[in-house]
């Protein structure tokens, strides 16, 4: 099965969220999987699970509650957002380990930069010396996934002083521009996307 990459560009969040329910609950065994590749203007996003006091100040900055696991994460200007509509059944494996191809991605996308980058236990996402650079988040609904990752490129993170990054109080985060990567949130994209590719389709 091969996967269908689309590059959106930047666009709000509450349209595409919708629209990928939409993708989600229409699609049928033949439907291809796709990748939409895509940045979004300033958001705060709630998971199912998600607390408000993990919400420190009131910020001028929408927050959208929504479907997918997880707590509070930022989405911003300069960040990589990777959604990930897969179907399961089709594909063979699970949730546990469509998490570890996409972290997989994010690894071996920095590696490729001379970055060394790691997963931490119990805490989904990527980590560089122990500062998240990649937040991950899915919904699954009969088997198919919606939701994905996001990837901090070259952003403003102060908004992420404004809360407990994915429920942890004082979670340090970073992006690739402070760690010497000089590529833009666009060629970053194009190279998660096919690091993506790779890893969903493998067997």
């Amino acid at each position: 099965m091969n996967v269908r990459i689309k590059h959106l560009g930047r666009v709000e969040y509450e349209p595409t969220w919708r629209a990928m329910q939409t993708f989600t609950a229409q699609r049928n065994e033949s439907t291809q999987d796709e990748l939409w590749v895509l940045e979004h203007p300033p958001v705060f996003t709630l998971g199912q699970a998600g607390k408000r006091e993990h919400l420190l100040v009131d910020p001028d900055i929408p927050v959208v509650h929504i479907d997918r696991g997880g707590q509070i994460t930022y989405h911003g200007p300069g960040q990589v957002v990777v959604y990930v509509l897969v179907d399961l059944k089709q594909r063979g494996y699970g949730v546990k380990d469509l998490v570890s191809r996409m972290e997989q991605a994010v690894i071996n996308l920095l590696a490729q930069h001379q970055v060394i980058a790691e997963r931490q236990k119990g805490a989904p996402g990527v980590y560089v010396k122990g500062a998240k650079i990649a937040a991950l988040g899915l919904r699954i609904k009969q088997g198919r996934t919606y939701h994905g990752l996001a990837l901090n490129v070259d952003m403003d993170l102060s908004p992420f002083n404004y809360i407990n990054p994915c429920g942890y109080a004082g979670m340090a985060v970073t992006q690739t521009k402070d760690l010497g990567i000089r590529e833009t949130a666009r060629q970053l994209g194009d190279q998660l996307s096919r690091q993506l590719v790779e890893l969903i389709g493998a067997s």
